[in-house]
């Protein structure tokens, strides 16, 4: 047994004995083989413990083995060293008539024909080579037997042969029997613990938990043993088609008797009828008469009377209980009961006369108080049909179809409660509440007014063709000029910036831009300066360059407006296409608008006062504009129409938004200084309140007066209030609070009517403006007055 384990144990050559020039069989070869598969390397401690292992337990063999591999042991045969094996290898390769002999020796002692044998099949092909029914050449391979370490997994596993030996016995051994040929059944090798726990996991089919007894193996069963298990616990039979409970054998009723089992004579009742019977029989009579037992039918005359009877009509108020009426029910209203007038022989005095009755007749039918006139019969049977009983029929049953029949109860809600819980005006105050100061001295008309930027001049202009200005608080005039004899000065404004004093006027096709010297000499210098600064700019090389077209007209021409005007402080008179109505500055004073309702195409300009500039920004405008304005705060422009307003972004020069008052004729507008908001007048009497941020359709409507709108304005200094003026002759003074808070509607609260202009011609006030800084306002009526309201 030595010699036999000595030829399968591997040896590691030594270190000293390996040739230099010789990598093949040195270290790179174990090397190798190791790092691709260690799983079949053995070393010799492990191979020693189990040659140990099987010496213990094959004590019968273990004698004679002992021997015989001492006596292979002291052979002269087998090399003691590895140097006697590589010789031995060397002389085989040389030698190849010694080969078999020599490789027997080295294995253990082999026979050499069976190596033979096995060289012979290793170079033998697995296939034969015949001819098929075409003629070619066909390769047939010899079928696989499955065999123990076969692949096939259809191979039966071997079966173990120790019979009643207890496996126990086999529990220090790595084998747990033989098979039918001698070969060890090696036990199954367990899995790690995390196998184990997948398993568990994964249950496959058949599986119990259980180790098969004979094999080690884990216990599966098949679908029917787990049937017959379940069965088996249930208490069910075990077998399908098993009978527990058989037709029983009746032995007495098939066995014949030739005697009787009693000679007793037959009783009495067997001879006489039977009452029972009779009494069946007489229930069955009853059962047939009442139709309980019906005759036997034939199925198709039984079809035709069950399709007969699919037709069933039921009445829906057959179930109907009488209820008691509701509580808030009402009776429908029963008729009155006949009079005098309506029996065949009235008295005398209900019979109508002659000329009631050709009153009756003329009467149209919808208006006559009753549908028929009192006649007289001397007896019932004289009286004829009634000719307009269906009529009446019919509209009595209109009146009970419509009358209603539920009670309802009337709210009774104060009107005042309806209407939003406004602050009192008490509450909202300062604004303005009386005549301050009155302003006279303007011929007829005076069309437009302006407080200057510091809040102590105003400036009006009437239809006398002259621009005054007056102390605010006295009343005063201190100057004026006649700028049109024949045309009437229609707009007034001030620049809005201060130190500079520049007041500018419109008068027919005419803008005149002047400083009044009622200011301080250095505003004065500062005003001129920067109205001259253009002429310079026009006459500079870098200036802008005239228009490709030769002979092309300019959208205005400025120019200076003579000596007689220049020496009463008129510096500069720009003329335009046609009269000029509306003018609005820009919040930094370099540029104004002008709006010509009658100029079509150049009814909007846009004047640049440092370079003498005036641009059409309109090439075609929708409808007749009324009126222009620029944004507080950003560069917006709006422009109202008759019925539009359109808001233009002058930097990207495109259309922001259109608004949609709804008014016939938009007369005013003004934005207000937060510049989401702003307030429209019409002359269809509106005042109309635009949130900017919330819709293009008016957030409020009101109306409060009587005569159209002819201006409207918010106060510029911060305060909550604007104004509008009418031509009813009166102000209306509303407090408009707008808050930052987006989720807040603004408070609007009318406040104080002002009134104390005449109306004149169909005209009352027709323009107003307020105070910079304090809650006054100013209005111009068509009385030829100006008033101050504090």
């Amino acid at each position: 047994m030595a010699t036999k384990l000595q030829s399968k144990k591997r040896k590691a050559p030594a270190k000293d004995d390996v040739p230099e020039d010789d990598l093949s069989g040195g270290v790179l070869d174990g090397a190798l083989s190791q790092s691709d598969d260690d799983s079949g390397f053995v070393s010799t401690d492990e191979e020693d413990e189990l040659d140990e292992e099987e010496d213990e337990g094959e004590d019968a063999e273990s004698g004679e083995s002992e021997a015989d591999d001492d006596d292979a042991l002291l052979s002269d045969d087998i090399p003691s060293d590895d140097e006697g094996v590589e010789a031995s290898l060397r002389e085989l390769l040389k030698d190849g008539g010694r080969q078999n002999t020599d490789t027997a020796a080295l294995a253990g002692g082999e026979e050499p024909e069976e190596d033979a044998a096995l060289e012979d099949d290793e170079d033998r092909p697995n296939y034969t080579i015949t001819t098929d029914a075409n003629g070619g050449v066909r390769y047939v391979y010899e079928e696989i037997d499955p065999v123990y370490d076969s692949d096939d997994s259809d191979a039966k596993e071997p079966a173990n042969t120790i019979g009643d030996i207890p496996l126990s016995f086999y529990d220090s051994y790595p084998h747990i029997g033989y098979d039918i040929n001698g070969k060890k059944i090696m036990r199954p090798a367990t899995g790690e613990a995390l196998d184990a726990l997948l398993d568990s996991i994964e249950v496959p089919k058949g599986w119990t938990g259980l180790t098969d007894p004979a094999t080690g193996k884990p216990l599966k069963l098949t679908r029917d043993e787990l049937e017959l298990l379940r069965r088996v616990q249930m208490n069910e039979i075990p077998e399908d088609g098993y009978d527990p409970y058989p037709d029983t054998v009746e032995y007495f009723t098939s066995i014949e008797e030739t005697m009787p089992l009693s000679a007793a004579p037959e009783p009495k009742r067997r001879f006489l009828p039977s009452k029972h019977e009779a009494k069946r029989i007489a229930k069955l009579v009853r059962a047939i008469r009442d139709g309980r037992i019906l005759p036997y039918k034939p199925p198709e005359e039984r079809e035709r009377e069950e399709a007969e009877k699919e037709e069933i009509h039921y009445d829906i108020w057959q179930d109907e209980v009488p209820r008691e009426p509701h509580v808030m029910h009402i009776a429908a209203p029963k008729l009155p009961p006949p009079g005098y007038d309506m029996s065949y022989n009235p008295p005398p005095e209900y019979l109508p006369t002659e000329e009631e009755r050709q009153a009756w007749e003329n009467t149209d039918p919808e208006e006559r108080l009753k549908e028929y006139l009192p006649k007289k019969f001397d007896a019932l049977r004289k009286v004829p049909g009634y000719d307009m009983f269906v009529k009446e029929r019919f509209e009595r049953c209109l009146d009970l179809y419509l009358a209603p029949r539920i009670r309802k109860n009337r709210l009774n809600i104060d009107p005042a409660s309806l209407l939003p819980k406004l602050p009192r005006p008490e509450e909202l105050k300062p604004f303005p509440t009386v005549c301050q100061t009155l302003f006279r001295g303007h011929n007829g008309r005076v069309r437009s007014l302006a407080i200057d930027p510091s809040g102590c001049w105003l400036a009006t202009g009437g239809d006398d063709g002259s621009v005054r200005v007056w102390e605010l608080l006295t009343g005063r005039q201190v100057w004026s000029v006649r700028l049109n004899s024949e045309e009437a000065v229609n707009a007034v404004r001030w620049q809005p910036t201060k130190n500079t004093g520049i007041l500018s006027a419109a008068s027919g096709e005419d803008i005149f831009l002047m400083i009044p010297p009622i200011l301080d000499p250095e505003t004065e210098q500062a005003g001129r300066g920067i109205l001259d600064a253009g002429f310079g700019y026009a006459t500079n090389a870098n200036g802008p360059q005239k228009p490709a077209g030769v002979g092309k007209e300019p959208p205005a021409k400025w120019a200076r407006p003579g000596t007689k005007l220049e020496d009463e402080g008129v510096l500069i008179r720009i003329t335009v296409r046609s009269t000029v109505k509306v003018i609005s500055w820009h919040r930094r004073g370099d540029h104004f608008c002008t709006v010509s309702p009658g100029g079509q195409r150049s009814s909007v300009a846009i004047h640049t006062l440092s370079k003498h500039l005036t641009q059409i920004p309109f090439r075609k405008l929708a409808g007749l504009a009324q009126t222009a304005h620029f944004h507080p705060s950003r560069p917006f422009f709006f422009v109202a129409t008759q019925r539009m307003i359109r808001c233009y972004d002058l930097q990207k020069l495109e259309l922001v938004k259109t608004i949609q008052p709804g008014a016939r004729w938009i007369s005013s507008f003004d934005v207000h200084g937060g510049g989401d908001n702003l307030i429209v007048g019409s002359y269809d009497r509106r005042l109309l309140w635009h949130d900017l941020d919330l819709s293009n359709r008016p957030f409020k409507t009101m109306r409060f007066h009587e005569q159209a709108i002819r201006a409207v304005k918010y106060h510029k200094g911060g305060l909550p209030l604007f104004a509008d003026a009418s031509d009813d002759g009166s102000l209306q003074v509303f407090h408009g609070k707008v808050v930052t808070d987006l989720m807040e509607n603004p408070t609007i609260v009318p406040v104080k009517v002002l009134k104390g202009h005449k109306v004149v011609n169909a005209l009352g006030v027709m323009d107003v403006d307020w105070h910079p800084k304090e809650p006054w306002c100013v209005s111009a009526g068509a009385d030829g007055t100006c008033r101050l309201w504090t």
